[in-house]
C-alpha cells in the first residue's frame, strides 16, 4: 500500500511542489516587495502632480487674484504674494523631485523626504488661508515621507553588493 503523502510516481509531494528553488519569484519592479514599493511609485506620481497644483497655486497667489481670503491678525501672517512665491518655488521643486523618483534617481528619495516635510511645515502654515487643501497637502506629504521612508529597496540592493 503506498503512502497518501507519494504521488502517482511514489515520490513525495506536497502542496508547494510547484514551487522551484532554481526559479525564484519575479522581483518589482522597484527591486522592494508590495506595499512600499508601489508606494514609492505613487508618492513620485503625488509628487509630480502635487507640485504643478503648488506651482498653480502660487501664480493665483503672485497674480494677487481674489482666490485666497485675506485674513485678519495671524501669527504666521505673509503677504498672499509672499505665499504665492512659495508655493510656486516648492511647487516646481516637488515636481522635479517626483519626477527623479519616477525614474529612479538614487539622489530623489532624500531629497523627496526633505522637501515634502518642507511641503508638510508651509501647509501648517498656510491653514487659514485654504483649511480643506491644506489639511489635505498635508496628509499627502506625510503619505510620501512614509512611502520613501518605509521601501528597503536600496538598503536590499546595497546588502546584495
Amino acid at each position: 500500500m503506498s503512502n497518501p503523502s507519494e504521488g502517482p510516481s511514489g515520490s513525495a509531494h506536497h502542496a508547494y511542489a510547484h514551487h522551484d528553488a532554481r526559479h525564484p519569484a519575479p522581483e518589482t519592479p522597484g527591486g522592494g516587495g508590495g506595499w512600499a514599493a508601489g508606494g514609492v511609485m505613487f508618492a513620485g506620481v503625488l509628487m509630480m502632480v502635487g507640485g504643478v497644483l503648488g506651482m498653480l497655486q502660487g501664480i493665483a497667489g503672485i497674480a494677487e487674484d481674489d482666490v485666497y481670503g485675506r485674513i485678519g491678525e495671524y501669527v504666521f501672517e505673509f503677504s498672499v504674494t509672499a505665499w504665492g512665491w512659495v508655493h510656486l518655488v516648492l511647487g516646481l521643486l516637488v515636481a522635479v523631485i517626483g519626477a527623479g523618483i519616477l525614474s529612479g534617481a538614487e539622489w530623489a528619495r532624500a531629497s523627496g523626504v526633505a522637501v515634502a516635510a518642507l511641503v508638510v511645515i508651509a501647509n501648517f502654515i498656510w491653514l487659514p488661508y485654504q483649511p480643506v487643501w491644506a489639511i489635505i497637502s498635508i496628509a499627502i506629504g506625510v503619505f510620501v515621507i512614509w512611502a520613501l521612508c518605509s521601501d528597503d529597496s536600496i538598503t536590499a540592493a546595497a546588502k546584495k553588493r
